[in-house]
């Protein structure tokens, strides 16, 4: 199987999330794309009663793709902890037959402090990053040491989007329009539990 993973905290999953796994669904021949949100990222300190929210949503806004290819995985709540991302993989290629190298969609931002993350120098065996513009002074050869220390990727040429789940956090707690930026069922589920208002 050609395996393909899409991680992140997804909080929330907005449009150009989508836009990243449709570009990779039509450009590559992967025979599944993994969703998987974290359930408690790392670098990150989330409320416990926002994890499943973050599920449910990510489930809501792939029914739009409608691709059989796509699915959501919960296998970092099943696990529950720390989501760390190497824990993850191994269970991926325990759980599949994977063909080459499981593919790790990643933003710019967060490649470029990978050597960060837990056990990174055995993650980098595991894994090819296909890594996508989050900045807007992005450039490729900023990077070139993460080549030169053995870490397998390739740079995508998908626009830059100006839109990050921090921001629409802050502009719902606003109150103000992010119609455009989420899915229509996203929009509609974080409005009826009330998420990110306080």
């Amino acid at each position: 199987m050609k395996l393909c993973v899409f991680q992140g905290t997804f909080n929330p999953i907005h449009n150009a999330h989508l836009r990243v796994a449709d570009y990779v669904l039509k450009k590559y021949d992967f025979d599944k794309l993994l969703f998987i949100p974290a359930y408690k990222p790392p670098h990150k300190n989330y409320d416990d009663s926002i994890c499943v929210h973050r599920l449910n949503m990510a489930k809501l806004a792939l029914e739009e793709i409608n691709n059989p290819k796509v699915e959501v995985s919960d296998i970092e709540y099943k696990r529950e902890g720390k989501s760390y991302t190497y824990l993850t993989i191994c269970e991926l290629y325990k759980k599949y037959d994977i063909e080459g190298k499981i593919n790790f969609i990643i933003g710019s931002d967060a490649f470029k402090d990978i050597e960060s993350w837990y056990q990174a120098d055995k993650l980098k065996k595991l894994v090819k990053f296909i890594v996508f513009q989050r900045e807007n002074n992005f450039s490729p050869l900023s990077y070139n040491y993460l080549r030169e220390k053995s870490y397998d990727f390739v740079f995508e040429d998908l626009k830059f989007e100006d839109v990050s789940s921090t921001q629409l956090r802050d502009m719902i707690k606003a109150n103000q329009n992010v119609s455009g930026l989420l899915n229509e069922k996203v929009e509609e589920y974080i409005k009826k539990n009330g998420l990110y208002e306080a």
